[in-house]
């Protein structure tokens, strides 16, 4: 297979067609790479690094640690929430030499990487938040422009193996930046490390592959009221794109609330020995269930030209192994889960993702409208925060957290039968 041209001179409409061409392995992998960089970035921190420094933080603070932690990644969650949809929107009207998408991933890489460093030395909560805050910022400048690369440059019959292959770098980047938080055996270690794997993973795909480039002539006219306006896309206009989102946003709130306690899970419930090995180690195991389901799960959704079964069963399958972390609160109980877990998700997160570009409205506002979809990857993350944080300290424990969490994985499963226009 061979990638479609990519030179700068290309007429006018080819940014803004719907593509035909396949991609090639290369474009593939150099992308899927360039996606697994930003989620180490995103997950060095989330699962070893912040809850580290909210324990040292947190006594004399006022706060317990699971409410510092709480507080610092909601508020990242919030500003993901804006920088997501914003940056894509930008990214659709940029007209740059060299392209519309890399610009953005190259710059939200390395400010990305220059915030990583600034967080490694944060002294107190509010810098500590500050910090986080800002790798939201920049890194998701970068997520959304690879993001809409793939509705831009890949045909509807082979984003489901796309997203499966963008979908096994996420999971290998959570493993990756959870590795090396923990094998550089400090806070300041670990973000350095992560900072480095950030910025050089996105190198590959931005000096190979050529962008589409959008001519000043085609950019619409900019005023602030209808730009602002764009963001919001209406349920009753777009009703397939109104319950894909909500389908999005309740299977990752259900897997947000099953992630965030997870150190203290370990440490404070089953008294693991070693929490943070034992972090690494479920999500390893997390993360080889899932790769051995993310690729077959869209290639196969591909092949038969359907989306929501996946989904629908993926959810299901998650929400079973949710309930399970309930019922079975011992170190075996976790591993199991967390295997029945990658399975599901694996075959959600790809597939889900081609579900999501077949129900896009426009093809100027790609970035903008995938943008406002990946709020449902964010908001979760604001979301589950509140949810937990109550949960855990009052109203029962991690018991009640599981199960409210599998029953919100569960309707966000069956929500998918909502959608009409895609088989």
């Amino acid at each position: 297979m061979t990638a479609p041209s990519t030179d700068a001179s290309e007429p006018s409409a080819a940014a803004l067609a719907e593509p035909v061409e396949r991609v090639g392995r290369g474009w593939t992998a150099s992308l899927s790479l360039a996606n697994g960089a930003i989620w180490v970035g995103w997950y060095g921190p989330l699962q070893i690094l912040l809850a580290s420094q909210a324990e040292d933080f947190a006594p004399g603070s006022g706060m317990s640690k699971e409410t510092m932690l709480a507080w610092v990644t909601g508020a990242g969650a919030v500003v993901s929430l804006v920088a997501n949809p914003l940056f894509g929107a930008l990214s659709d009207r940029t007209t740059a030499r060299w392209g519309r998408r890399t610009p953005w991933i190259v710059a939200g890489a390395a400010g990305g990487a220059l915030s990583l460093l600034l967080l490694a030395g944060a002294g107190g909560v509010w810098t500590m938040a500050a910090g986080w805050c800002l790798v939201q910022l920049t890194l998701n400048a970068a997520f959304a422009a690879v993001t809409a690369a793939v509705p831009d440059r890949v045909p509807r019959l082979q984003r489901g193996s796309v997203g499966g292959w963008l979908g096994a770098a996420q999971i290998l980047g959570v493993v990756g930046g959870t590795g090396l938080a923990t094998l550089a055996r400090g806070v300041g270690g670990g973000y350095a490390a992560c900072a480095v794997f950030t910025l050089v993973g996105v190198l590959p795909y931005v000096l190979r592959h050529k962008d589409l480039r959008l001519p000043v002539s085609d950019r619409p006219a900019f005023a602030w009221r209808p730009f602002l306006n764009s963001f919001w896309l209406s349920p009753r206009r777009h009703p397939d794109l109104a319950w894909a989102w909500l389908t999005r946003f309740l299977i990752n709130l259900s897997n947000a609330l099953v992630l965030l306690y997870l150190l203290y899970y370990l440490r404070d419930r089953l008294h693991y020995d070693d929490p943070e090995q034992g972090v690494l180690i479920l999500t390893a195991v997390n993360g080889v269930t899932l790769l051995a389901t993310v690729v077959v799960g869209g290639v196969w959704s591909d092949r038969v030209g359907r989306r929501k079964p996946f989904v629908i069963w993926s959810g299901v399958l998650m929400a079973v192994a949710t309930a399970a972390l309930a019922g079975w609160q011992t170190w075996a109980g976790a591993i199991v889960a967390a295997a029945v877990l990658g399975i599901g998700f694996g075959v959600f997160t790809s597939v889900d993702f081609a579900l999501m570009t077949d129900v896009l409205p426009k093809a100027m506002d790609r970035g903008k409208d995938l943008g406002v979809i990946n709020v449902a990857n964010a908001l979760p993350q604001v979301a589950a925060p509140v949810l937990a944080a109550p949960i855990v300290t009052y109203l029962g424990g991690y018991r009640v957290l599981y199960l409210v969490a599998a029953v919100i994985g569960l309707a966000g499963a069956l929500l998918v039968g909502r959608i009409r226009g895609v088989d």
